[in-house]
Formats: structure tokens, C-alpha cells, sequence
């Protein structure tokens, strides 16, 4: 039994759980880039489970069609827009998932947020650089944050800005008044979000009706001292777009966390941007979370081997 564990950019996946318990019967190789095309296939093809990161490298129906040993995949998470659950299931593959705590991507929205208020990281790069003061920060107590999206992250997100003394508001497609109310925050309009947010942080599941929600447009509504994050997925906003918006001072900068594609080219332009602040995609990149879903994903490797998976997607 041959087992590939893929993305695995940090290293972590042989220190969050103990993967001895599968026995000296299983190969485990752990792979710490990523790759595409022609060279993945000839990367798995040996393999009989594929473990995955969500939304890292995709497993397609083409790609499938070319592991002749595959008999299971294991994501993180019980969601992965990367991963054709629908074909792995046509081809009787197991297909399983592991819990997913969630908050971490909500404490980092809110870190980005504090950062961009405070200009964190450019007072630091100045003292890194021999300089002293450079940016003039602002409160967050009184501001008000604008949530695209009022699920279980951005339910997370508005508790800590009412703890910072922020007033928050909140917009989607679906969302309710009744919603709003029971988490404490303000319900307002698509339009009135944009235009009186001093920050907004988007917190919606990427399908065809949020793509590029974030446009031209919306932009254009925001405050010239406004600020925009994203740690939800990349193509809810038209980066270009934004990229226009941050070079013309037209908002006073973002921070987003997920791009098009990852990891983002050392040469892509996107990272000379101004007024930009980019992490490499660790909203849910803890310690914490890797314990629970490579140990969460030994446990489904262990049933599939059983014959009896668990977690099915």
C-alpha cells in the first residue's frame, strides 16, 4: 500500500500525528511542493491513497482517469473546491474529509485588519531598516467593519470587533435580518455596506453569483481611507480591479491571503502592488488546525485500508 501526502509546504504532516500506526506494510512519501500537469501525473501514479490540503493541488476527473492504483482520497476539511467529488465517486473511489475548527481563518481577518489600521507591517520594516515612525494609524474603536457574509467565520470575526468597540454590519445574497440580529450586528444593503465601511472582510463560500463580487464598481463606492480583506477565495474579487484601485489611491489598501494561483509565482506582479499587504494563504495554517486534520486524516486512511470508510464525502 503506497500513500502520498501532497502540499505539504510547511513540513508539518509526519509531526501532527503518528502515522507509524499505519504499520510497516504502508509507503508514506510526503511531497512539499506542488506541481501540475504532466509531472503530477507521473508523481502519482504509484499511489493508492492520495492525501490532500484543500484547495491546493486539484484532483480532477483527467487526472483520475491516469492513477490506474488509486483507491482512495483523503481532503482536509468536509469541503474542497479543488477535488471532483462527483468523479472520484463515478470511478468507486473513496473519497473521505476531517473536521475543520475554523477560527484560525477568523483570527487572522482580524489580525489583517488590525495591521492595516495600525500600519503594522510598515512600522516594522522601517525600524528593520533603521527608520523610526512613518505611518499615522487609526482607532478601531468607533469604525465601522462591513462582513460580506455572516456564517460561522464572519459570526467569529464580528464577536472580536465588538470586542474592540467596533460597529458592525453585514451583507449577502441570503442573509437576513433575523440572522443579523441574532449575532448582534447591523443589517444593511449591498450598497450601503460598500460605501460606509471603514473596513470590510469577506467571509463567503465561492460559488457562480460571488465571483468578482468585488469589482469595479464596489470599489469605487469604498472610502478613500478604506481598507478591503480577503481570506475567503481569490476570485470573489476582480483583482485586477483592485490592483487599479490600490495603484491610484482610490482605497487606502488591502490585505488578502488567497490568490488565483498558489503558491504565487516569485515573479508575479501582483507582489509589487502598493498599499498591499499579502500572507501566503495561513488563515487555517495553524498548529492547531494541522493536528486535527492530519490526525483526522490517519484516522480515514486507517478505515479505508479497513475497508470501511469514514467521514464520506
Amino acid at each position: 500500500m503506497k500513500l502520498a501526502i501532497l502540499d505539504d509546504w510547511l513540513d508539518c504532516a509526519l509531526s501532527s500525528c503518528d502515522w507509524s500506526q499505519l504499520g510497516a506494510n504502508v509507503q508514506i512519501d510526503v511531497f512539499h511542493d506542488t506541481v501540475r500537469g504532466d509531472p503530477l501525473v507521473a508523481r502519482l501514479q504509484p499511489y493508492d491513497i492520495i492525501c490532500m490540503m484543500r484547495e491546493r493541488t486539484p484532483i480532477t476527473a483527467a487526472l483520475m482517469d491516469k492513477l490506474p492504483n488509486l483507491k482512495g482520497i483523503v481532503t482536509s476539511g468536509m469541503r474542497n473546491a479543488a477535488l471532483d467529488i462527483d468523479a472520484a465517486k463515478a470511478r468507486s473511489i473513496m473519497v473521505s474529509g476531517t473536521s475543520s475548527p475554523g477560527h484560525a481563518t477568523s483570527e487572522l481577518a482580524f489580525s489583517l485588519i488590525t495591521m492595516q489600521a495600525r500600519q503594522l507591517f510598515a512600522s516594522a520594516t522601517s525600524m528593520r531598516n533603521g527608520g523610526w515612525q512613518t505611518h499615522l494609524g487609526r482607532d478601531l474603536r468607533g469604525t465601522k467593519l462591513g462582513i460580506l457574509g455572516l456564517g460561522r467565520l464572519g459570526e467569529q470575526l464580528a464577536h472580536y470587533a465588538k470586542a474592540f468597540g467596533m460597529n458592525v454590519q453585514a451583507w449577502s445574497q441570503n442573509l437576513t435580518v433575523e440572522r443579523c440580529n441574532e449575532v448582534g450586528v447591523s443589517y444593511v444593503d449591498r450598497s450601503t455596506l460598500f460605501k460606509t465601511s471603514d473596513f470590510i472582510s469577506i467571509h463567503l463560500k465561492l460559488s457562480d453569483r460571488v465571483r468578482h463580487l468585488v469589482a469595479a464598481k464596489e470599489l469605487a463606492m469604498m472610502k478613500p481611507e478604506a481598507y478591503l480583506v480577503n481570506t475567503s477565495r481569490a476570485p470573489i474579487i476582480d483583482m485586477q480591479a483592485l490592483t487599479n484601485a490600490l495603484a491610484t489611491g482610490q482605497i487606502a489598501g488591502a490585505a488578502i491571503d488567497v490568490y488565483d494561483l498558489e503558491p504565487v509565482p516569485s515573479d508575479d506582479p501582483l507582489r509589487a502592488t502598493p498599499n498591499l499587504l499579502m500572507t501566503p494563504h495561513i488563515g487555517y495554517v495553524t498548529r492547531e488546525t494541522m493536528e486535527i486534520f492530519y490526525g483526522e486524516t490517519l484516522e480515514a486512511v486507517e478505515a479505508m485500508i479497513a475497508g470501511q470508510p469514514i467521514r464520506n464525502l
